[in-house]
């Protein structure tokens, strides 16, 4: 069982990495908090991992920090939640807020987050309020959306999320309209705040 990983970032996209550890390349699916937080595609990355086991796939999910490892976890715990939807809800709100609506009972917040309908939210609250502890959030790293491509990387990572493109690309630009100049994270943040209102 592959509990960490530590190697060459070979490629960055919006919803998985590859990691060359000693010449063999690691697919690892990873949530936003994480993606935005690590480096550029040729620096070095250490990551927690949760090897996921089927009869038909061996799935690898990293984490930048053991609250985001623990939290997928505990998620993965609820009846009706799987890896692809427990990396959606750490992609739409960070640990500290996804601990907050739990222990506060706000199942708008979590009603909001695609993918999670009222009985996934009811599941969330029953089964994980006794469990849940606030954890510390990831440090976010600075980088300044400045071009095309940082726009297209945001409006893919919400897409990969479950919002319409249409809708993903209004709310990144509504952003941009409002503030001209903002790190990649911010953008990708507030973007989602904005389509969480809608």
């Amino acid at each position: 069982m592959i509990a960490t990983l530590t190697g060459r970032l070979t490629r960055k996209a919006v919803d998985y990495l590859i990691v060359d550890v000693a010449g063999v390349g690691y697919q690892v699916f990873v949530p936003l908090s994480t993606f935005y937080s690590i480096p550029e595609s040729g620096g070095e990355v250490s990551l927690h991992v949760h090897t996921h086991v089927r009869e038909d796939a061996l799935t690898l999910f990293g984490f930048l920090t053991l609250p985001e490892k623990d939290m997928f976890l505990l998620l993965m715990s609820v009846s009706g939640i799987g890896p692809k939807l427990a990396l959606a809800v750490l992609s739409s709100l960070s640990v500290v807020d996804l601990s907050h609506a739990i222990q506060s009972s706000d199942d708008t917040t979590l009603c909001s987050i695609p993918g999670v309908g009222k009985k996934t939210a009811a599941r969330m609250l029953l089964e994980l309020k006794d469990k849940i502890a606030l954890l510390e959030t990831p440090v976010v790293r600075d980088r300044t959306a400045t071009g095309s491509g940082d726009i297209d990387d945001v409006v893919s990572a919400l897409v990969n999320l479950g919002y319409k493109k249409p809708l993903a690309e209004d709310a990144v630009k509504k952003v941009l309209n409002n503030r001209p100049s903002m790190t990649v994270e911010t953008l990708i943040k507030e973007s989602l705040q904005a389509l969480l209102k809608r």
